[in-house]
């Protein structure tokens, strides 16, 4: 065994469904990318192993009441934290501690156990009820409530974090710790007397967009678009569902876990044509990637903008950008929801290999001015094809946009 000199222990902290597990697996893969030893050690695998053939999903087994639940979680987690300096001692650099981590008495048991190398803790925290529900419903899916419904499920595991909130105590004098909204990618809370290893670069991480694999297409022809029209929710023309068909099969053979539309009905009629026969694919519509809102000209053909209004039609021309549709929203606006959805579908997705968003004209124009740097002005004029898709990758290590066709 060697010294632990030099070495880190990262601790998370955290309710569930906080997104602690998905930031724990972007800093342990980016920091082996780096060529850093890195290991995730894991409380609920420890559970899961040391008590296998026990309910543990209940939410009785954390009810801080249930003392001998609570002996046998402090056992668990002494058992990570073990095998976490087993690692450090032996050939690691970095251990990652994945658990919630969220009382005092478990980080001061954290501290005491690695006196002889740096900790820092990593709080993640979201209010996002939106989100929270969705992850909850995620977690639902997993083996160990196989033997309960759904409904069982979700209510097992909201009992469950109530628990958990019920203990929780603020990080305060903990050496080393950042807090960080996992929604956001925005550092909250910052206190470090002498900067830990690899903190720069697990900071950079904390506060960026991350996506192995996103692909962004428009929807299908739809009757508005072959009419000219603002807007609307009309739905998919026999060529539009020819176009979601021949992009459904072009994708047949990626793995998709994730596929992000809008609320209106050419966008999910797209996107049900690529989801059709995939089991293992969440397909979700967000407001937030909802077509521009055209307010009093929802449903207007451009010369009929033209012609019953000439001054609105004229101010549109002369900056797109700026302008607002009467009773509607400008690309402004909707580039700041569009961003919010941007963060929810990344949430939710964590660290899927390839997640699809199926837009629209605007929206996706927005999407890509998300990740790439366009002058404001030049926005409203990006090409957003119909027989064509974007491929965006976001990591610490790569910066990628392609088009492509189908």
């Amino acid at each position: 065994m060697g010294s632990l000199e030099g070495k880190l222990c990262l601790a998370m902290v955290g309710l569930p469904a906080m997104g602690k597990s998905t930031v724990a697996l972007r800093i342990a893969e980016t920091l082996e990318a780096e060529g850093v030893g890195v290991r995730i050690f894991n409380n609920g695998d420890v559970r899961r192993r040391m008590l296998r053939g026990q309910d543990t999903a209940g939410p009785g087994f954390y009810d801080p009441a249930n003392s001998q639940a609570c002996a046998q979680r402090e056992n668990i987690a002494k058992a990570s934290i073990g095998e976490a300096r087993e690692f450090l001692a032996a050939r690691g650099e970095v251990a990652i501690l994945d658990a919630t981590n969220l009382t005092r008495a478990r980080r001061r048991l954290i501290l005491d156990n690695f006196a002889d190398t740096r900790v820092l803790f990593v709080s993640c925290v979201n209010d996002d009820p939106e989100l929270m529900h969705a992850s909850i419903l995620r977690k639902t899916k997993l083996p160990e409530f196989s033997h309960l419904t759904e409904r069982e499920a979700y209510d097992a595991f909201c009992e469950r974090i109530g628990y958990y909130r019920s203990i929780a105590q603020p990080l305060a004098d903990e050496p080393a710790y950042l807090i960080v909204d996992t929604l956001n990618n925005r550092i909250l809370g910052e206190h470090v007397d002498r900067h830990p290893p690899h903190y720069g670069v697990i900071r950079d991480l904390l506060v960026s967009d991350w996506v192995k694999n996103l692909y962004v297409a428009r929807h299908g022809e739809s009757y508005d678009n072959i009419e000219g029209r603002i807007g609307g929710d009309s739905r998919l023309t026999p060529k539009g569902l020819a176009q979601a068909g021949t992009l459904a099969a072009h994708f047949r053979g990626i793995t998709l876990s994730y596929v992000f539309t809008s609320r209106l009905t050419r966008s999910r009629q797209t996107a049900e044509a690529l989801v059709k026969g995939r089991e293992r694919t969440t397909l979700m519509a967000l407001a937030e990637f909802d077509e521009i809102d055209a307010g009093d000209f929802e449903g207007l053909s451009f010369d009929e903008l033209r012609r019953f209004h000439p001054e609105q039609y004229e101010a549109r021309n002369r900056d797109k950008y700026a302008y607002v549709y009467p009773g509607g929203e400008g690309y402004a606006a909707l580039r700041e929801r569009v961003s919010r959805g941007i963060k929810k579908a990344l949430y939710l997705s964590g660290n899927s290999p390839s997640i699809m968003i199926v837009g629209h004209q605007a929206v996706n124009r927005m999407i890509l001015s998300h990740f790439l740097f366009r002058r404001e002005e030049d926005l409203p004029y990006a090409l957003i094809p119909q027989n064509r898709y974007f491929h965006l990758v976001s990591t610490p290590r790569m910066r990628l946009v392609e088009l492509k066709s189908y």
